[in-house]
């Protein structure tokens, strides 16, 4: 059935006009915003923004974290045939000026002071820029600016013309088409300036159709809304899906209390990418340190269980009497209470997306209990590429391709989709346009993976990473470099990893420690530090994770295809790593080039065999004024093994 998001507003505020559709989180009470609440706000909202001048494939930038009236904004632009373009809400207002001016953007929903103070500075670049209006009016009282408004004030102008035009709103509505642009959502930049990926209200919502048939979605799914929703990945899942199957979206208070939100809401439907399950687990670990010796000891030997029990029983498979009863008490001592403190005692399916996930870490999950399962898609794709079915979770593949997909492998080993959740273009940038899509409609993913005998899709790498190991102990050897960054990631003392290998003679790694897990680690043994530098570079911290590094080496050796993926040398970084320093896109994925040059020295000594080397890095902190941090880095072997070969 060909529809739009605002068309499946209305028909959700008809059937349903008392059901729950958001949630807010305020002053630590949860509100609730009902179906028909919420189009009666988009109505008015988009009276408001009618009169303001907003009108048909006019661009409206928002910016700020999950609220509901950042919905009904973004909803309100669509129903008067608009587009709303997302960005990220921890963006710098440099980052701001390339999408506004690309997009010729004159309106822009802000959440509150931060982003006000932004899009206020990015006028100066964009003065097209005419139309301010936020959301959370603290800080705001004495600005004066221009075309800078509340949407308070839009909400009451948008009442005053709604009553004066009380068929305006469903004749807009009714006017708009599947086939029309419903949402703009610009790429990190990685390369480059960023690229604004044009979806069509179709596009998305057949995508978000074709996961909830899947999934067997219904109204009843609960939804912690808390990554940004300039992520596609977030968008999908708390606004395609959401007005697809009408389930409730719940909006936390702050970033700073989602754990505890999650624990409140107890979502039956979770989405996140790997490193927050990352930083889940890590506390966990923490708290474990912590805790008793008695208690510890009853963890480790319930998690032995549950390692080698519980991901049989999730994937349906048959369990020994035994094992069956030692998980039950296992469930009842350690892997409940677990699930319950993470939040997920209700989850009834979660998934990771955006990179890959360690297979420890998704091991863990599915061990104690929890249906995460893992996805492929991208920006380009409105994410539903592949999906894992129940009891086909595997962590080395990506699932099977869902209703509408088809997949093929190039030459190259490149993974092309044809879908119905294609990109129609880059905004203005028709050569970019030209290189990813194919006249017959295939997409160029960029990654580098093959289809397995069960028919799901394994993916290695980028194209452009896969590389081979030139001399030394390895020659020829494939090299994955985010296959080895994962399974170091999975130790909780490690946060993010960046290897280099191609067309040299080994693998060295630069390592960001988790100043949290490690930090605990050093103050349970009396180690005093001062700081993350002074942290980094404890001889006692080398050691943890030369013995981390050893154990992944361990396990590569095992595999015939990645053994000279083993890392030979390692440092840890002076500093962690950061998209405000260009280190990582606004996801959180390493630039790994941009780093190469920015830390062309560390690598140089790596490679050189150097047992130190001192560097100066410029930082930028918060407030955004700019320092530099300082540190001679120790630089550590590691221990490698013999690769495991092959039965007969």
């Amino acid at each position: 059935m060909q529809t739009t998001f605002p068309q499946l507003l209305l028909q959700h505020a008809s059937q349903r006009p008392t059901a729950a559709a958001m949630r807010e989180k305020e002053y630590g009470i949860w509100q609730t915003l009902t179906w028909a609440d919420l189009a009666v706000m988009v109505e008015q909202l988009a009276g408001g923004l009618h009169q303001a001048g907003l009108r048909q494939g006019d661009h409206m930038i928002v910016v700020g974290a999950n609220r509901p009236r950042l919905y009904a904004t973004m909803l309100a632009v669509q129903s008067l045939g608009g587009i709303p373009v997302p960005l990220y809400q921890d963006a710098a207002a440099a980052e701001c000026v390339f999408p506004i001016v690309n997009a010729e953007v004159r309106f822009a929903f802000a959440e509150d002071q931060e982003q006000v103070d932004k899009l206020l500075e990015v006028q100066e670049s964009a003065p097209q820029l005419a139309h301010i209006y936020y959301d959370d009016p603290r800080g705001l009282r004495n600005y004066d600016a221009p075309g800078l408004r509340s949407m308070d004030q839009l909400q009451e102008d948008g009442a005053a013309f709604a009553a004066a035009h009380p068929a305006f709103f469903r004749e807009a509505v009714a006017a708009t088409r599947s086939t029309d642009v419903g949402a703009m959502f610009f790429t990190s930049g990685t390369t480059g300036n960023p690229k604004g990926v044009v979806h069509t209200h179709d596009s998305l919502l057949n995508r978000a159709r074709a996961g909830a048939d899947f999934d067997h979605l219904s109204s009843a799914e609960e939804v912690l809304a808390y990554m940004p929703v300039a992520w596609i990945g977030q968008n999908i899942f708390s606004y395609s899906q959401w007005l697809s199957c009408g389930y409730v979206v719940n909006c936390p208070e702050s970033a700073a209390t989602a754990t505890i939100d999650l624990k409140e809401i107890g979502p039956t439907y979770y989405f996140a990418p790997p490193r927050v399950f990352e930083g889940l687990l890590t506390s966990v670990m923490i708290r474990m340190e912590d805790a008793s010796a008695l208690k510890r000891k009853m963890f480790e030997a319930c998690m032995a269980v549950a390692k080698r029990v519980g991901p049989n029983l999730m994937d349906g498979k048959s369990v020994g009497l035994v094992d069956r009863a030692l998980y039950a008490l296992g469930n009842v001592l350690v892997y409940g209470p677990l699930r319950n403190n993470l939040g997920f005692s209700r989850v009834r399916v979660a998934y990771t997306a955006g990179e890959a996930i360690g297979p420890d870490l998704f091991s863990f999950y599915r061990s104690i209990g929890i249906n995460l399962k893992q996805l492929y898609g991208s920006t380009e794709t409105a994410v539903f590429v592949c999906l894992q079915p129940d009891h086909e979770a595997r962590a080395d593949t990506v699932g099977v391709p869902c209703a509408g997909v088809e997949i093929k492998v190039a030459d190259n080993g490149e993974i092309l989709v044809k879908s119905p959740g294609l990109l129609r273009e880059y905004y203005k940038n028709p050569e970019a346009t030209a290189e990813v899509l194919t006249a017959d409609g295939w997409y160029h993913t960029s990654d580098a993976g093959f289809i397995d005998a069960h028919g799901h899709l394994k993916i290695i790498d980028r194209v452009k990473d896969v590389g081979r190991v030139k001399g030394g102990a390895f020659d020829g050897a494939l090299f994955a470099p985010k296959y080895v960054e994962n399974k170091l990631k999975f130790f909780p003392q490690i946060k993010e990893v960046v290897a280099y290998g191609d067309g040299r003679d080994r693998v060295c790694v630069l390592i960001n420690i988790d100043f949290d897990a490690v930090g605990n680690w050093a103050e349970r043994r009396n180690l005093p530090y001062a700081g993350y530098t002074d942290l980094a570079q404890k001889p006692e911290v080398y050691q943890l994770i030369k013995d981390c590094v050893a154990q992944v080496n361990a396990d590569l050796s095992q595999d015939t295809l990645l053994a000279g993926s083993q890392v030979s040398r390692f440092l840890v970084l002076h500093k962690e790593l950061d998209a405000d320093d260009g280190e990582l896109t606004r996801t959180n994925k390493v630039r790994r080039g941009f780093i190469a040059d920015k830390y062309q020295v560390l690598i140089d000594a790596l490679y050189q065999g150097k047992t130190q080397q001192f560097i100066e890095t410029q930082v930028k902190f918060e407030d955004g004024r700019t320092g530099s941090v300082s540190a001679t880095l120790r630089i550590d072997d590691a221990k490698t093994f013999a690769p495991v070969k092959a039965a007969a």
